[in-house]
């Protein structure tokens, strides 16, 4: 179609997917049928499987399904991976003055989103190509200046990390500072076999920083003279920003 019109543009993009979903869909519920005759749990499942795909020829997205926290969906959705049934979030490419004040298209893709239960971060190409070239203090700096406070990418790798249950903790040497991507609610040793496997299977402790102290402190050796660093054992939940050393026997 012609002219801009983000929002149209949007429901075309999931009218496509709802379609696809209800493909994949009715094929399990044709198999289901079959195996429901002998099997009780495949009935049950074939109930739910034809409730949603009710609810998909509305056009309405899985994620919002109103029994989406039920065994037979979550045994649903593990067989035929729904793609209207994974977290979503929008990102709407604005003009520098779009960064603070929302346009008509902004407003309506907000609303949208938020019918969804859906994120909507707001980005202009134009200023994050330049924040490419700038360090950490100039690029504040700029963003300040536009009224901002934080980069459209940063806030999209943030929220992405957040649903997906991702976060990260960080190890310090001398030469490197380096992230490392886990799971929200991994244990110590979990954390330190993202490193090397070894390191859970000798894991002794680990020397923790919390990100805030080691900020406040102005690095790692301020934050130890300020007894800001702590010994944590196996059970230990990794938490997000966390500096780690591990200590491990092979």
């Amino acid at each position: 179609e012609v002219g801009i019109d983000p929002l149209r543009d949007v429901e075309i993009i999931e009218g496509e997917i709802i379609l696809a979903d209800i493909e994949v869909l009715q094929n399990r519920a044709d198999r289901l049928k079959k195996q429901a005759k002998t099997d009780k749990n495949a009935a049950a499942v074939l109930v739910l499987a034809e409730e949603l795909l009710e609810y998909l020829a509305d056009g309405n997205l899985a994620r919002n399904f109103p029994k989406s926290d039920t065994d037979e969906y979550k045994q649903l959705n593990n067989e035929v991976r729904l793609l209207t049934g994974k977290e979503i979030m929008y990102g709407a490419n604005v003009d520098e003055d779009g960064l603070v004040e929302d346009s008509e298209f902004v407003i309506k893709l907000k609303e949208h989103a938020a019918k969804n239960n859906c994120e909507l971060i707001k980005l202009c190409a134009k200023i994050e190509e330049e924040l490419v070239g700038l360090d950490d203090e100039e690029a504040a700096e700029f963003l300040s200046s536009l009224g901002v406070e934080e980069s459209g990418l940063s806030q999209i790798i943030q929220k992405g990390f957040d649903k997906l249950g991702l976060m990260s903790y960080f190890t310090a040497g001398v030469k490197e500072v380096r992230a490392w991507t886990i799971r929200k609610n991994t244990t110590a040793p979990k954390a330190a076999a993202v490193i090397h496997n070894d390191f859970e299977k000798g894991f002794i402790r680990a020397e923790v920083i919390a990100y805030s102290d080691f900020i406040a402190c102005g690095g790692e050796a301020k934050a130890k003279d300020a007894g800001k660093m702590r010994l944590e054992g196996k059970e230990y939940i990794v938490q997000d920003g966390d500096i780690m050393h591990f200590r491990f026997n092979v």
